[in-house]
């Protein structure tokens, strides 16, 4: 699980330093009209849009591009598209299961793309069901390590609902029913340890370890998909061992 984790923690930080920079610009405006149109354009009251604000701002999105956002999702503001959540199911090389979490205005242009994807780097799409029922939506809390210990961490979120704390490079990870994101938060709040940053992720109760030449033709179609402005998020079962994450970042 931690390998997955370490994973897609190594990934966003190459995104952040390359021309995916602004790819994840774009992903993280939608989700900051999708949230203000569900949940109100105020944040103080709707808390998944404080955090998807957060997070734009933590990644550097203008001020104004953010705020623009906001408006067109909450009214405010005309120009808002009509964004659709679509999730495909399908199995990449090596029987790697994989969700392909998709926000678009667009129907038949993503499931096209997706579809071209698999085809093209050795995968095949799936029923619906049969590969979503590997996985769980869990909520991830992350917080930076500083002096505290993996013990103090698990003492203040275990009453909460946390599932799991996987110690990352210089992050904790708490992993628990996407439900419980919230009561975890409160939990480290009370004891006085800072949230670094939250979201969502689904983890697979089966995974698939892979070596390393198997590991980067998963992470090619991951690439291809990611490259789509439909696709928001890949979830993978690959389970990659520290030595095999290091080979991939050489």
């Amino acid at each position: 699980m931690a390998g997955h984790s370490k994973w897609a923690t190594t990934k966003h930080k190459k995104a952040a330093n390359d021309a995916k920079r602004g790819k994840e610009f774009a992903k993280l405006i939608k989700n900051i009209e999708v949230a203000a149109r569900t949940g109100g354009g105020d944040p103080a009251s709707n808390p998944t849009l404080d955090d998807m604000i957060k997070k734009a701002k933590k990644a550097s999105v203008p001020n104004d591009n953010i705020e623009r956002a906001r408006k067109r999702g909450s009214g405010e503001e005309a120009g808002g598209s009509d964004w659709e959540t679509i999730m495909y199911e399908g199995y990449g090389p090596n029987g790697v299961a994989m969700l392909v979490e998709c926000l678009t205005d667009n129907r038949n242009r993503a499931a096209t793309e997706v579809r071209t994807a698999f085809t093209k780097n050795n995968g095949n799409l799936a029923e619906s069901g049969s590969v979503s029922y590997m996985f769980s939506r869990k909520g991830i809390v992350l917080i930076k390590k500083g002096e505290l210990s993996e013990d103090d961490v698990l003492m203040a979120v275990l009453d909460a609902g946390a599932e799991e704390v996987n110690a990352l490079d210089e992050q904790f990870e708490i992993v628990c029913d996407a439900s419980d994101t919230t009561a975890v938060k409160e939990a480290l709040a009370d004891a006085g340890i800072e949230v670094d940053d939250t979201d969502t992720d689904f983890r697979s109760s089966v995974l698939n370890p892979l070596e390393v030449e198997d590991a980067k033709k998963i992470i090619k179609l991951i690439d291809v998909l990611e490259d789509s402005d439909d696709v928001q998020n890949v979830y993978t079962n690959m389970d990659l061992t520290d030595e095999v994450i290091a080979q991939l970042e050489a």
